[in-house]
């Protein structure tokens, strides 16, 4: 045991050592071009400190500044209160005028960044919900054994993953879009269910066909009813096996997503362009969009190899 243990370390530190040597490689590569890299900034792309001036409705003079609340008294004896975090007068009897800026009040904003990959998130799930559903309905019409079911099915999937998902994005946003006026978000996120619809049904297709069909005609022995075979036999054991081909689709239709960006849709790719193209800071900036990729994709690994655990446990 202790000798394993020993071997497994070893190799943990190789692997260590292989990563600093890449690390150290790519460095030294960076020397090499002439560019000025600018980290500084890549934090305000996230995140950033806004200042809003807070202006007098009114002429009149300061009453007074207690609790982050400035009190003016107008000319018409009005008092006025105004919410002010950096006042620019506190004494009382200071003369302001109408417009004129008493203080500003700051607070912390998303960046352009986290704002794109906000958006990013949210199509995404929209679009792995549809996909679950168009995938499911679809993967079953597939090994049904009515003809029109079957046809319509295969027609469909040969038909999505035959065709590039940038084409169909072209089509659904200036075609089917334009018909339905659909908003760039729905339009996306259609396009998006759309195409991975055709990949989630093949794969719940393979998970229910991979199940004995023996378990099948020992149900309907039993005088179950084909729902009931499909709720209680058929699907959950199919869906323990076809979970992590599912995680890796999603993974996929997360960075398929950035292909929106060419309908103008504000994502995180297209939020990086903007960046980029405006500060001539392209490769840190780029490198801040594959990080927030990576992060968002090694997430909804880990969720999948949790789900993994938990279904393990409860066979």
């Amino acid at each position: 045991m202790r000798r394993r243990k020993e071997h497994k370390l070893f190799w943990n530190l190789a692997y260590v050592a292989v990563l600093v040597a890449i690390g150290f490689l790519i460095y030294r590569a960076s020397l090499r071009i002439n560019y000025s890299w600018n980290w500084r900034a890549v934090p305000s792309y996230l995140i950033y400190h806004s200042q809003q001036e807070v202006d007098s409705p009114v002429n009149g003079f300061i009453k007074g500044y207690s609790n982050g609340v400035l009190i003016i008294q107008s000319t018409h004896k009005k008092i006025i209160k105004l919410k002010v975090d950096h006042p620019k007068f506190k004494k009382p009897g200071q003369i302001v005028t109408q417009g004129e800026a008493v203080g500003y009040n700051s607070h912390y904003q998303p960046g352009p960044l986290l704002m794109g990959l906000w958006m990013t998130i949210k199509i995404s799930v929209a679009s792995i919900i549809a996909a679950l559903i168009i995938g499911l309905f679809t993967g079953l019409m597939r090994i049904s054994n009515n003809p029109l079911l079957k046809n319509l099915s295969v027609t469909y999937i040969e038909l999505i993953r035959g065709t590039p998902l940038l084409v169909q994005i072209f089509i659904v946003y200036f075609f089917v879009g334009t018909i339905f006026n659909m908003t760039r978000f729905v339009a996306g996120a259609f396009a998006l269910a759309v195409f991975e619809g055709a990949y989630v049904a093949e794969i719940i297709r393979a998970g229910i066909q991979s199940i004995p069909r023996g378990q099948t005609e020992a149900a309907l022995a039993l005088g179950m009813n084909y729902f009931q075979i499909m709720r209680y036999i058929v699907m959950p054991q199919a869906i323990k096996r076809v979970l992590p081909a599912l995680a890796g689709q999603f993974i996929s239709l997360i960075k398929d997503s950035s292909l929106l960006s060419v309908i103008s849709l504000t994502e995180l790719t297209k939020a990086g362009r903007e960046i980029a193209s405006s500060t001539f800071s392209p490769f840190e900036v780029w490198f801040t969009v594959a990080a927030l990729y990576f992060i968002t994709t090694y997430t909804l690994s880990l969720i999948d190899r949790y789900m993994e655990r938990r279904l393990a446990q409860d066979e």
